[in-house]
């Protein structure tokens, strides 16, 4: 990860724990294109996004397309299972392939790293805080932040953004 003295310009650039607490360098996704989430499993819009997700997922990560999803449990406390029981709905329920990671905060200041330069290089609507589960952040190929989108968007909305950077 990038020292303290200069500002981490990609995404790439980070180190994160998965949902088995193994460390994961983004650097690995060189070259794909990243859509990273703020999931929760007990939210009004679990069903349509995380299904959303997985259809998107299945017919673009032959293409290059990853979904990094992160739980967070900072939004009414939606996401209250640990990582084992997190894994355990999004694979049986939703079938989701994608990678899932430790469960995280996104705001304050125990926020991750990658949150805070997620949030820094795409401002919301409101600030730079995430707002509720389900925010989006499309990554280039080369880890630099695109574009971001509220939770309300749907993930297949997003589609034409995909297809532009794959």
């Amino acid at each position: 990860m990038a020292s303290q003295s200069q500002k981490p310009q990609s995404v790439h650039e980070f180190t994160v724990k998965d949902a088995k607490g193994n460390d994961v360098d983004l650097s690995l996704y060189k070259g794909k294109v990243l859509l990273i989430v703020n999931v929760a499993s007990q939210c009004g819009l679990t069903n349509s996004n995380y299904t959303d997700l997985s259809k998107l997922y299945d017919k673009y990560k032959d293409q290059g397309l990853e979904i990094l999803a992160f739980p967070c449990n900072q939004f009414g406390g939606q996401e209250p299972g640990n990582n084992e029981q997190i894994m355990e709905f999004a694979c049986t329920r939703f079938k989701a392939e994608f990678p899932i990671f430790d469960k995280v905060d996104v705001n304050g200041e125990k926020a991750a790293p990658i949150y805070k330069f997620l949030k820094s290089s795409k401002g919301g609507f409101f600030g730079d805080s995430i707002k509720w589960n389900f925010s989006k952040f499309l990554v280039d190929k080369d880890g630099n932040v695109v574009d971001r989108y509220a939770p309300t968007t749907s993930p297949l909305s997003i589609e034409k953004d995909i297809k532009k950077l794959l």
